[in-house]
């Protein structure tokens, strides 16, 4: 937590204390690490991988809780997330069109689907494929999406938030809802 004051504001705690009650489903591994420091006067953040059929970065994300006491009129409110996903994907499917629109409502449904109340929300979902050529060629192609997005959670209990933002983290990743098994 951000600044290295003895006690941050009982809001902000409240929030941290949410976040950290989550334990996600096993496949999602989350770690708490070094917040920005520049962005808001109270910071928390923690990074989480994805294991996809042995892949254990198969997406990859960072979650930002950002407090800022006196508020911040474009968050409209105190308490801002803010989030950067990347998962890898087959070529195909980062050649559909529909790719971003479908990304971010992976977001927006999973926060719903939480009942993680939240206005603000903005962000961009980024779609690339690489192909490599001269001394790389030979490898396969390879195609990532990115949804880098925040929103402004209603009320202090972040818990709800977290299972959304780790329910995006398992869609992007390709991972089955919890309890159904894949088939081969």
């Amino acid at each position: 937590m951000t600044p290295s004051t003895a006690s941050p504001p009982e809001s902000f705690a409240r929030a941290v204390t949410g976040l950290r009650a989550l334990r996600p489903r096993a496949e999602i591994r989350l770690d708490e690490i070094t917040a920005p420091q520049r962005l808001a006067p109270y910071s928390f953040a923690l990074t989480a991988n994805v294991d996809s059929q042995g892949d254990p970065e198969a997406a990859t994300g960072r979650l930002i809780l950002l407090h800022d006491p006196a508020g911040h009129e474009a968050w409209d409110g105190t308490l801002r997330l803010v989030t950067y996903v990347c998962a890898d994907l087959d070529p195909e499917i980062a050649a559909d069109p529909l790719l971003p629109t479908v990304a971010w409502s992976w977001l927006t449904d999973a926060l719903t689907a939480a009942e993680a109340g939240y206005r603000a929300a903005g962000g961009t979902v980024t779609q690339t494929s690489s192909t490599r050529f001269g001394d790389l060629a030979g490898q396969p192609a390879t195609a990532e999406v990115e949804m880098r997005a925040s929103w402004t959670p209603v009320g202090e209990d972040l818990s709800r938030h977290l299972s959304a933002w780790c329910e995006l983290l398992a869609t992007m990743a390709g991972l089955p809802p919890p309890g159904v098994a894949r088939i081969s």
